[in-house]
């Protein structure tokens, strides 16, 4: 077994074996087990040993100390350098990585300790600001897991055994109201209110002293209520049940989500309660992704009704029951930015899709979560796809779902015309349907198209009225991007003061849900940065960059984490560029590359930074 999470160590049959010598062997074999790509032995020279006399040489001195410690299941050759780990040989952050997640890990709960803990290689600045980067993703891949295994198990029936890796996750990020939720709700299923109500104490008093915010409404009522209590007796029968699916569909569609709500849990208890165990899946899933799309604060409660109904549509032989809940769950992880076990779920919920509209649906959220991660030619790929699936299954909802996320994507890498024309497309969908609690996404991102080429009369008014129905709708996650629109448009315009006051109201809109979407936040938090340093003034940015910085790592948002690293360079870090650039090499962005090709006019003595305007169809930083 190779330890690299907490002290570094090499166990043979439970007993440790004579570590490697040279604290810069363990640096190295982290390295090679997590980079994606092969590094080349002269980059591996220079990052961790440019201050040797000859750098190659000690590479090759270090990798035979490591091929001495671990043995003949250990092999490093090549250049790019390769390593090869036996099969008989264990790795912790591969075990992390590979774990599928669909039950009770009980391993997971013997990993801890951050990644690499000790190792300290000040000098090594690239290595050293790898690390801290992978240091987060572990700690976000490890949480994702705990969450994963608690999930499992609440909706399995299990609710005891879930309240460890609940606990775990409160451990180690207690700032983060949906990890509370989580134990709370374990705890209440398993019978002790008493722990529950403590807990949601505890929650109220971290959250508030450390970020001086009240917790939402759903911590509490977490620790009263069963996962899907009716709020009032219901009637009898199998037909009751019906009745109140029905009645919760249609009043959710009318935007009566209160109503909606009420109406499924108590089709779920009556289905439950006359023992129809495939009406009891099928209203499972109606309300935990109700939860999910209609309510918002409430995906912690959804994912363990979808998981609930993984567990008896399986048991039942009813894969469109489990493909909707397994794409519900991977959604969640999306918007979450839990990159690995969203595509767990995804994958799960491809291998029994059959049908035009419910790979449309699969293929759109993968696209979604390549798309966060940076990863363009998958998600081209996956978007392109739905959209093709969409068309034959004449679902125009998922076509201009998808067709928004592949106009986002061109945007992004400095494609206007492409991203208009999947924007223009994308808009007329949503009218045909009347999809009105859509329309602000795809609005907001082609107004930003339309104040880059100079039509600001346009862009205004397609801004105010994505302003107002986000906030009507009540949407944290349109309201984030529609404010941030009005914060570049004050800013074309030369009002800075307002484009601060706006840009200020998108940070907060965007990150006021604990159930947030990712994405969105650390796009504004990027914007924000930008236009700080525009204005020259890096003292205010700097805490604001950081932010993005430990956001982007935990989330795997792979060019926000760069464009964090450029924000760093323009603030007066020169080392930073070249991390940036070391995490730019393997996102395909036009865009990006231009961008870090471009030198950076700074004065960092006195704090205040110049950059041309990147060509990338933008009039932001934040793009």
């Amino acid at each position: 077994m190779i330890r690299l999470l907490g002290k570094p160590a090499v166990e043979r049959a439970s007993r440790p074996q004579r570590p490697p010598r040279g604290r810069k062997a363990w640096a190295l074999l982290a390295y090679l087990l997590l980079e994606e790509q092969p590094p080349s032995r002269r980059q591996l020279a220079q990052m961790l040993f440019g201050e040797a006399d000859d750098p190659l040489r000690a590479l090759r001195w270090t990798l035979a100390e490591l091929r001495r410690c671990i043995g003949e299941g250990l092999r490093l050759d090549g250049d790019p350098l390769r390593c090869e780990i036996g099969a008989d040989i264990r790795v912790d952050v591969r075990l992390l990585a590979d774990e599928g997640g669909d039950g009770d890990e009980a391993g997971l709960l013997d990993l801890t300790g951050e990644l690499l803990e000790g190792i300290d290689l000040s000098g090594n600045e690239l290595f050293d600001s790898w690390l801290v980067v992978e240091r987060h993703h572990m700690a976000a891949l490890l949480d994702a897991r705990l969450r994963q295994a608690a999930v499992s198990l609440l909706g399995t029936g299990r609710p005891q055994a879930a309240v460890a890796y609940a606990a775990r996750i409160v451990a180690t990020n207690p700032l983060e109201e949906s990890n509370h939720e989580l134990l709370i709700r374990a705890l209440a299923l398993s019978g002790d209110e008493a722990a529950a109500l403590r807990q949601v104490a505890v929650a109220e008093d971290v959250i508030h002293r450390e970020l001086g915010v009240p917790v939402s409404p759903v911590l509490r009522e977490a620790a009263f209520v069963g996962a899907h209590s009716a709020m009032t007796a219901p009637v009898s029968g199998r037909a009751a049940s019906v009745s109140e699916l029905d009645a919760g569909r249609a009043a959710l569609a009318a935007g009566a989500v209160d109503a909606g709500l009420q109406c499924l849990r108590r089709a779920v208890d009556e289905a439950d309660r006359c023992g129809d165990l495939a009406l009891k899946a099928e209203a499972l899933n109606a309300l935990g992704g109700a939860l999910v799309h209609a309510a918002r604060g409430r995906d912690e409660e959804g994912a363990i009704l979808l998981r609930e109904a993984v567990e008896l549509a399986t048991r039942l032989g009813d894969d469109r029951t489990a493909v909707v809940a397994y794409r519900e769950l991977g959604y969640i992880d999306v918007q979450a930015g839990r990159r690995q076990t969203a595509e767990d779920w995804l994958r799960k919920a491809g291998t029994v899709a059959t049908t035009d509209e419910d790979l449309a649906a699969i293929s759109g959220v993968r696209g979604m979560n390549s798309s966060d991660h940076a990863d363009y030619p998958s998600a081209f790929h996956h978007l392109q796809v739905s959209v093709e699936h969409a068309q034959r299954a004449r679902d125009r909802r998922q076509e201009a779902f998808s067709l928004s996320l592949i106009g986002r994507a061109h945007l992004l890498r400095g494609e206007p015309r492409q991203a208009a024309a999947a924007l223009n497309r994308s808009i007329e969908l949503v009218h045909e349907e009347r999809w009105m609690a859509f329309l602000p996404w795809p609005q907001t991102l082609l107004a930003e198209l339309d104040l880059a080429a100079g039509d600001g009369g346009h862009a205004a008014d397609a801004l105010e009225r994505a302003w107002h129905l986000a906030c009507r709708l009540n949407d944290a996650c349109w309201e984030g991007m529609a404010a941030r629109g009005l914060g570049l448009l004050c800013t074309a315009r030369g009002q800075h003061e307002l484009a601060d006051r706006w840009l200020a109201e998108a940070a907060s809109r965007s990150s006021r849900m604990p159930d947030r979407y990712q994405w969105v936040r650390a796009h504004v938090l990027d914007t924000l940065a930008g236009n700080l340093l525009d204005r020259g003034e890096p003292d205010q940015a700097d805490p604001i960059i950081a932010t993005l910085s430990r956001l982007a790592a935990r989330c795997e948002m792979r060019e926000l984490l760069v464009r964090a690293h450029q924000h760093r360079y323009r603030s007066g870090n020169r080392a930073a560029l070249d991390t940036a650039r070391l995490l730019a090499r393997d996102i395909d962005n036009p865009a990006l590359t231009e961008l870090l090709r471009d030198r950076v006019t700074a004065d960092t003595g006195s704090g205040r930074s110049v950059r041309p305007v990147a060509r990338t169809g933008s009039v932001s930083r934040g793009i």
